[in-house]
Formats: C-alpha cells, sequence, structure tokens
C-alpha cells in the first residue's frame, strides 16, 4: 500500500479527483450531482442476449434508451438543450458478447460534430472494423469490461468467448487510436478474485489511457442477489497490482462497488493506496483524502476522463 501510493504520488502529484456522473443521485456537503450532466443511455433499452448472472439486464433500466439511430440524436438533442456536457453510451450485448454499436457510429459522428457532445463508448466485444467507425465517429474514449478468467466468461456471462477474444478487442481499439478506459470487475466470480490479475496484465500490453476497477454489487432479483461481494481488501490488492504494473497509468475506483460501510472502508483503502479518482466518493472518503494533504476538486462527468483531468 505504501509503495503503491509513493508511485501514485511521485507520478500524478498529491492529488485526487471526485467524479459524479448522472448515473445515480449523490448528495453531501461537498457536491450534489446534475441529473442532466453526464447520464448513461442504452441503444437496446433493457434488453440483452447474455443473461449474465450478476446483471440479468437491471444495469440497463437505469440508462435513458434510445433504440434507433434517429432516436439515439434526439435524445442528445435534447441534453444538449438542457445543458448536457456529454454522455455515455451503453447497451445490452448480443449474443457475441458484442454492443451493437455499427448501426448507430453515423449518429454518434452526427452528435459528436454537430452538437459537441463529449461521447464515452461501452463496447463490449469488438472488431478492428467497428473500432475503426468508432475513431472516424469522433468518440472520446472506449470503455470495455476485461475478464481474465475463460471460466468466468463463460459461468458468469454465458458467452462462448475466451480471454483471447478480449485481448483482441484491446488490440482492435488500440489500433484503431481511440483513447482505451478498460475496467476491471473486481469480484465477478461468484465474489471471488479469479482473473482479475491477469487482466492487469492484459490491459497493460495496450497502453490504455486510463484504467477504472469496479467491484461485484449483488442486486436484488438476479441470480446472484445473496452472492457476497469481494472484501474491501481484496479490491485493495486489486488497486495495488495496477499501480505496480501500470505505474504511469491514472486508475480510478468506479461508480460500481457496494455502498454502506463496505464503501467507507474501500475508499479509505484506495485513498491509502493513492489511487487517482473516485466516483461517488463517501464524505468519510474526502475528509480522509483531505486530512493527508490531498488536493481535491469533483467533476460531473464519467470517472473514465480521468486522463483528461491529470
Amino acid at each position: 500500500m505504501d509503495a503503491s501510493r509513493e508511485s501514485s504520488w511521485h507520478n500524478f502529484k498529491k492529488q485526487i479527483k471526485f467524479y459524479v456522473p448522472a448515473f445515480s443521485y449523490y448528495k453531501n456537503p461537498h457536491f450534489k450531482s446534475s441529473p442532466k450532466c453526464f447520464p448513461s443511455i442504452s441503444v437496446t433499452g433493457d434488453s440483452c442476449a447474455l443473461g449474465c448472472e450478476h446483471c440479468q439486464g437491471r444495469l440497463l433500466r437505469t440508462m435513458i434508451p434510445a433504440r434507433s439511430p434517429t432516436e439515439l440524436f434526439k435524445v442528445c438533442e435534447k441534453l444538449k438543450a438542457d445543458g448536457c456536457i456529454g454522455c455515455l453510451v451503453s447497451g445490452g450485448c448480443l449474443s457475441d458478447g458484442s454492443v451493437p454499436l455499427n448501426r448507430f457510429t453515423d449518429t454518434l459522428s452526427q452528435v459528436t460534430r454537430e452538437l459537441g457532445l463529449k461521447i464515452v463508448v461501452h463496447t463490449g466485444l469488438i472488431d478492428g472494423k467497428t473500432a475503426q467507425k468508432l475513431k472516424r465517429a469522433g468518440i472520446d474514449a472506449a470503455l470495455i469490461d476485461i475478464i481474465g478468467s475463460n471460466e468466468t466468461i463463460r459461468e458468469i456471462y454465458h458467452l462462448d468467448a475466451g480471454t483471447g477474444d478480449y485481448e483482441e478487442s484491446l488490440e482492435a481499439l488500440h489500433a484503431a487510436g481511440i483513447p482505451i478506459v478498460p475496467h476491471i470487475l473486481v469480484g465477478l466470480h461468484y465474489g471471488k478474485i479469479l482473473g482479475e490479475f491477469n487482466a492487469i496484465d492484459m490491459i497493460a500490453r495496450y497502453a490504455p489511457s486510463a484504467l477504472v476497477v469496479i467491484a461485484f454489487t449483488p442486486i436484488k432479483g438476479t441470480a446472484m442477489e445473496g452472492t457476497p461481494p469481494p472484501k474491501p481488501e481484496d479490491i485493495a490488492k486489486v488497486l495495488v497490482a495496477a499501480r505496480s504494473r501500470l505505474p504511469k497509468v491514472p486508475i480510478a475506483l468506479g461508480c460500481i462497488r457496494p455502498k454502506g460501510t463496505h464503501r467507507t472502508k474501500t475508499d479509505a483503502l484506495a485513498i491509502k493506496a493513492g489511487i487517482n479518482a473516485i466516483a461517488y466518493p463517501s464524505e468519510e472518503a474526502i475528509k480522509l483524502a483531505e486530512s493527508i494533504g490531498l488536493k481535491t476538486s469533483f467533476h460531473p462527468v464519467c470517472c473514465s476522463q480521468i486522463y483528461e483531468n491529470l
């Protein structure tokens, strides 16, 4: 933990960024979120072909639906009129693990060109042709969950694929020249650590712009609603390993992680490990950061944009 913190402070100075996009409501004496600032959009509505054990489409229900290119532009047009600066474009997966973005790339180009919105896209598995189309569309960054265990891919994602497919997706995005912000979901395999450290090694080979670490959080109504989340200490181990392997890459603790005392402890450990950013920080985390002399600031956008703010 000490070595991780010192490495981070050496490369990024004594500062930490707090991110509060419009994905969920947030309010404390330090900051209040805006529901219009940086929302998430699903190009498949609440539909997902995979039915993953941990989500089963529940997370898609929290997003703005835009199932057609015309609908996507109208949603973005309204967001712009409401003062929005950008959004996350995501969606459920097809049976091959990809998000159906091909039919939306022309619209994304129109959005970036005519509306000037910052567009971050969650891709799922992706091929070189789609990556090149996203590059030409002018998106700001590509987010992709990287799974380092074949067992997890099969059992949790129900996907007939392997870690090599995720590495090929990283290679496609890297070759296209799109800023890549991979995500690692700690504890995805029924709350246990399996493949997270391999995922770090995979990611390190493709010059990511930033890395976001999130944690499995049981969701009511899913097959894993009764599964305990990973321990805060396990999340911290992944953060420390990531800093060791990626000393000059900004690392953020992302928005998906357990709440309550679990979050308070996780956030504290993340700060002690020298994390560069936290989404929706606990109030205790903010106080801890200030108490150890970190320069703090709040940003109403997705934490994946940390690479632009350091």
